[in-house]
């Protein structure tokens, strides 16, 4: 895992794709990662839809390739497994994403949770949680959830 890990860090390139990132910069693109992981596994069923959809998310938001993507998404359900809450992923992203970058991470939670067009009960209640765990104001996180409704339709 640790090798993995170290590939990792040596082989991700940031938007620009010059130099390699930082482990601050990794450790927020697999807390992200597993959070839109998480959510589609919220209703017990991730679809090839849903995991198309965050890493087309991952990539856009990160200038991740293919390839780059691949690794931090396995780094992600690793941890994801490894973790007996969110609040490690939360706590990352608290720490390194500004009132603007949460507020994009939101959006990107509420495009993986109606990619299925469909809002389950555990879904609903994981992205309230996140927002909590975020110190997201409920009146941002509602702001996410129609702006993602208004572009599908």
């Amino acid at each position: 895992m640790l090798d993995i890990f170290k590939s990792a860090v040596q082989k991700i390139k940031g938007p620009a794709g010059s130099a390699v990132q930082t482990d601050e910069a990794l450790e927020l693109q697999i807390a992200t990662c597993a959070l839109l992981l998480e959510m589609a596994h919220a209703d017990d069923t991730c679809t090839p839809a849903e995991e198309a959809h965050i890493a087309e998310l991952m990539q856009q938001r990160f200038g991740l390739s293919r390839e780059a993507f691949d690794e931090v998404c396995a780094l992600s359900e690793c941890r994801r497994r490894d973790e007996i809450d969110l609040w490690g992923f939360t706590s990352t992203i608290k720490k390194g994403f500004s009132a603007g970058q949460k507020m994009q991470l939101m959006e990107m939670l509420w495009s993986v949770i109606y990619a299925d067009e469909v809002l389950a009960d555990y879904e609903d209640h994981l992205v309230h949680t996140v927002a909590k765990l975020l110190g997201m104001d409920h009146r941002d996180m509602i702001a996410a959830k129609v702006k993602v409704l208004n572009a599908q339709r």
